[in-house]
Parts: C-alpha cells; structure tokens; sequence
C-alpha cells in the first residue's frame, strides 16, 4: 500500500512482466481492496500493477492500471 501526501492511498503490486503474470497481480490487488476495512481508513484510490518493461500504461476493463516502472518519474 502506498500512502499519498494527501490522504489517498493506493494498492501496488510488482510484477516482471507478462500477461499471466500481470492478470494474477490484478486478481490479487482486487482481492486485496475487497479486505480493506474501510470504516477505518479511506478505500485504495488505486489499484497498479507494476511491471519491469513496456512502453506505455494503460487501465484495465477492471480498473487495474498496469504501468512499466519506465514511465515513473521522482
């Protein structure tokens, strides 16, 4: 979980790459914001798997947003 300056948070998950390994990152980050106890704390802003290659992100249909670790910047 990534905690932002103001107030939102958001739910990461690391991935080398592929689509297997991309689609189990996504089941297991929306598993993963369904056990969020939000009565005591804000629900994830959003959900991101990141990978080590390619040269765009892009959401998912579910919301998920796969970026490579190339298109973050400080």
């Amino acid at each position: 979980m990534v905690h932002l300056r103001n107030g939102a948070s958001g739910l990461v998950e690391m991935k080398l790459g592929g689509d297997a390994l991309i689609e189990e990152g996504a089941s297991t980050l929306n598993t993963l914001s369904g056990l969020l106890d939000t009565t005591r704390m804000k629900g994830a802003s959003f959900k991101m798997v990141l990978v080590a290659v390619g040269k765009y992100a892009y959401r998912r249909p579910d919301g998920v947003i796969v970026c490579p670790v190339s298109c973050l910047k400080p």
